[in-house]
């Protein structure tokens, strides 16, 4: 399961970004870092280019209540 599953299930808090960040790159992963997170183009554009709080916003309005 990706963050962004997981995270939107609520089964991680959003600072276990981190975590999985750390693991991509210790990894050999192919796949990109966004793919890896299973974020879509505009939620990594927000992300890199707005911050963590933004992103964390578009999730946060994606989950299941």
């Amino acid at each position: 399961m990706t963050f962004k599953e997981r995270y939107l299930q609520g089964e991680i808090p959003f600072e276990e970004i981190d975590e999985y960040i750390i693991r991509w790159n210790e990894s050999d992963e192919l796949c990109t870092l966004r793919e890896y997170l299973g974020l879509n183009e505009e939620e990594e554009d927000v992300w890199i280019d707005v911050s963590d709080e933004a992103l964390q916003e578009m999730l946060d309005a994606q989950k299941v209540r």
